[in-house]
């Protein structure tokens, strides 16, 4: 490929370089998953050089915790929508949103297992509290509409915040295998058991755990 790149100068053509930078790791990461996806092939999406890349993100870890936060940002806004739109918050109805934004979101499913097992460990710790600063901001965003729509206590409410995202990670890993393993899968009834269907899983376990705390919340009273 013949790169016709040229560097940014002005501080609107770095914030649009920036963001070519992370919609082609967006697109490539959906395409093919976050694991696989290399600084080449970002840059060569782009018709960058790989060196000339690296002005702009340290690592490829970096990009992918951006790419992190920004879902977070916007998983986090849509759940919240829907939440306030349900008449009765039962326990059922709420984890059939959280389980049902979640897997409308797949890549963001993707980097929510990433995150913890290597995202956060070839940056500067600058960019990692940046990046949790956002995730915390949000958890308190959506625990604040729990605690209202459900009465539930802080505590709880951030419990199921997490619980939901560390599984969706966790089920989304299950759930996508390579094409070998899948075929794998399919073909031996003895490993059926290992094909996820994320959003019904997830639903069940999340309205066990508020129905839980609710039942809890009533016998204390």
């Amino acid at each position: 490929m013949t790169h016709s790149f040229q560097r940014a100068r002005s501080t609107q053509a770095k914030e649009q370089r920036e963001n070519d930078i992370l919609q082609a790791a967006r697109a490539l990461a959906t395409e093919h998953g976050i694991r696989t996806i290399t600084l080449t092939e970002i840059a060569n999406a782009i018709g960058m050089h790989k060196s000339a890349l690296l002005r702009y993100f340290e690592t490829r870890e970096q990009i992918f915790l951006v790419l992190a936060g920004e879902g977070w940002r916007e998983w986090s806004a849509a759940l919240r929508a829907d939440l306030v739109e349900i008449e009765t918050a039962d326990p059922r109805t709420v984890a059939e949103i959280f389980a049902r934004t979640l897997v409308a979101r797949p890549l963001f499913c993707d980097l929510l297992a990433h995150v913890p097992l290597n995202l956060e460990r070839n940056v500067s710790v600058e960019r990692v509290r940046a990046f949790k600063l956002i995730a915390l901001e949000e958890v308190a965003a959506i625990a604040a509409e729990l605690e209202r729509r459900l009465n539930l206590s802080r505590s709880q409410a951030v419990n199921i915040v997490s619980t939901a995202v560390s599984m969706a990670g966790a089920m989304w890993q299950m759930a996508t295998p390579s094409p070998e393993v899948a075929q794998l899968y399919r073909d031996d009834p003895l490993l059926a058991h290992a094909v996820v269907d994320v959003e019904p899983r997830l639903t069940h376990l999340l309205s066990g755990l508020i129905g839980g705390y609710l039942g809890d919340n009533a016998a204390v009273k």
